[in-house]
């Protein structure tokens, strides 16, 4: 059960970071380095989505 909370607090965290890295993609003001931040944390965002949904997936319940 504990991990299973872990892993929807991971997927969680990582929309939230994909739709903040999606939102800034649009709206950014052509600053390379603002750019490299965004696509940091959109990386982040898939990494912690991902791995949210393969341990709620692969976590049995009891």
């Amino acid at each position: 059960m504990e991990k299973r909370i872990i892993g929807i607090i991971l997927t969680l965290l990582g929309c939230i970071a994909l739709i903040i890295g999606g939102f800034t993609f649009i709206n950014h003001t052509g600053n390379s380095y603002n750019l490299k931040v965004i696509f940091t944390s959109a990386i982040l965002g898939l990494i912690f989505f991902s791995a949210g949904i393969s341990i709620v997936r692969n976590t049995k319940d009891t």
